[in-house]
């Protein structure tokens, strides 16, 4: 199945007048390890500690044993561009945990109109334009990120790649799940 198959059966996209190469916003598909790491602009290992400190899990299927690929969902992605675009900046990790939870509290729609905004010690999620121009007037702005604009980059990052279904699990992968749980 392709990003487009998948978007041509999602509910979201299809509210959408144009879909057509859009990557699929179904949580019940996803992007392997390899292609979030590159849609995000990250390293693997960078990938790979992010799920372990739990700081970017992803959605549609975790790592459960040797072996298993990890499945990201297309918010998963965008956190992740979003992460690295934070730390590129200069922002603590601390900073940044605090902002990937008030992305995960917003919706995918909510998302497209939102700026990431930072003074450099503290990130803040503006829903509207009133509370970008509060911050910047209060001198707390420094800098923002357009989360609409990282979404739309994410988007034309995985329209070329394969989205996978998670498998049902084996009655070997159920045993290996089992035993580390």
């Amino acid at each position: 199945m392709t990003a487009r198959d998948a978007a041509d059966n999602e509910p979201f996209v299809a509210e959408l007048l144009f879909t057509d190469g859009l990557p699929a916003m179904d949580d019940e598909v996803g992007y392997r390890g390899a292609v979030a790491a590159r849609a995000a602009g990250i390293t693997y290992r960078q990938l790979d500690y992010w799920a372990r400190t739990e700081l970017v899990e992803p959605t549609v299927r975790g790592a459960s044993g040797s072996g298993s690929q990890r499945l990201y969902g297309f918010r998963d992605i965008l956190v992740l561009k979003l992460v690295k675009r934070l730390l590129d900046t200069g922002i603590s990790l601390q900073q940044i945990r605090t902002a990937v939870d008030q992305l995960r509290a917003a919706g995918i729609r909510d998302l497209a109109g939102t700026t990431l905004m930072s003074d450099g010690a503290s990130v803040y999620l503006c829903t509207s334009n009133d509370e970008v121009i509060d911050l910047v007037s209060r001198g707390q702005g420094v800098f923002g990120i357009a989360v609409g604009k990282v979404l739309r980059e994410v988007e034309s990052e995985l329209v070329d790649f394969e989205v996978e279904k998670p498998e049902a699990m084996d009655e070997l992968a159920l045993r290996r799940a089992a035993r580390t749980a």
